[in-house]
């Protein structure tokens, strides 16, 4: 049973030492426990920090990507290395590497297929009450739509289960936390969750400038992810909305042409009634073609599950291989 921890990475030469130092070198149940670095276009020698300080292997893009990619090139990486549980955790040493093994405790148990690491964010003490609000909130929305109880939707600290794993697919670019949620719930994997502790902040987060982009960026992520998985009833909502208020508008005039017959007014309301009614038939087809394409591309992600697994089971990664662009090189690999 081998454990990989991988740990994206952008411009943590200071910081990574520390998060490297933390990390558990045996985890009961695990017969091998490695590490792997995503380089993701650094500039500050990251890569050659996590050589000096022992790191079993590292993926390195030339340029920055986004950590959605980083994430997911490292999940590639960490299936062809046969990885059989995938720990997530941050370069910041923002999580506490000792709950690690409680994080993969429920995996090695056959007992979940994904663990999320609860941090309790109304007891942190650098987040400030307006994040911890919106925390709360955005937790919450996650839950609705991914129909799980994970309390800490954007906690990147989680392990992954091989076959979850190669189920993961990623499109958007800014952050892989909560559209692998809402995906994994959907798909009826079990989503678990525990509590772990937090350290204390080392630098400001990189990942978005202040709380109102997060929550538009986040906003969006949470939409988009809904409605690629839940396309039908995404679609026939709005156009329930849309044509109960063209309904509503449309008695209106039907109430005054019948109670006022000799005024020729109101005509707007019927012009907009008949916009609202085409607009919601239109949605309600736009919903049907949606989920014809979202059964299509559910018989995708089936058809890419079954080639991971039979490319990623039949691959060993060499030890030491290093990638320039996040892809691993045939010529890495040993049957």
């Amino acid at each position: 049973m081998k454990v990989i921890i991988q740990i994206p990475c952008l411009n943590e030469a200071q910081t990574l030492p520390e998060t490297l130092a933390d990390l558990p070198k045996t985890i009961e149940g695990a017969d091998q426990v490695e590490y792997l670095i995503i380089d993701d276009g650094s500039s500050d020698g990251t890569s050659q920090v996590a050589r000096e300080h022992g790191v079993h292997h590292i993926v390195r893009f030339p340029q920055n990507r986004g950590l959605a990619r980083a994430f997911m090139a490292g999940v590639d990486a960490c299936l062809r290395l046969g990885a059989d549980v995938i720990v997530n955790t941050d370069a910041d040493n923002q999580y506490n590497g000792g709950d690690i093994e409680a994080l993969v405790g429920p995996i090695l148990r056959k007992e979940a297929d994904v663990v999320v690491g609860d941090r309790q964010v109304q007891t942190v003490e650098h987040f400030s009450p307006t994040k911890k609000k919106f925390q709360k909130l955005g937790s919450w929305v996650v839950r609705l739509a991914s129909g799980t109880s994970v309390p800490d939707a954007p906690s990147g600290f989680r392990a992954i289960g091989r076959e979850t794993a190669m189920r993961l697919f990623v499109v958007g670019d800014f952050s892989y936390t909560i559209e692998t949620l809402i995906q994994a719930g959907r798909s009826r994997l079990h989503v678990a969750s525990v509590p772990v502790k937090t350290n204390p902040m080392t630098r400001e987060s990189r990942l978005f400038k202040g709380i109102f982009q997060y929550i538009r960026r986040s906003g969006s992520t949470i939409v988009r992810a809904y409605t690629m998985v839940k396309p039908l009833s995404t679609f026939f909502f709005l156009a329930g909305l849309l044509g109960t208020a063209g309904l509503v508008i449309g008695v209106r005039f039907l109430y005054y042409y019948f109670a006022e017959p000799d005024t020729s007014g109101h005509i707007q309301s019927l012009i907009l009634a008949a916009i609202l009614l085409l607009s919601a038939v239109m949605t309600a087809v736009t919903g049907m073609m949606a989920d014809l394409v979202g059964a299509n591309r559910k018989m995708l992600e089936d058809a890419l599950f079954r080639l991971r697994r039979l490319e990623y089971d039949g691959v060993v990664l060499r030890k030491d291989s290093t990638s320039q662009d996040g892809s691993i090189d045939p010529s890495d690999t040993e049957a």
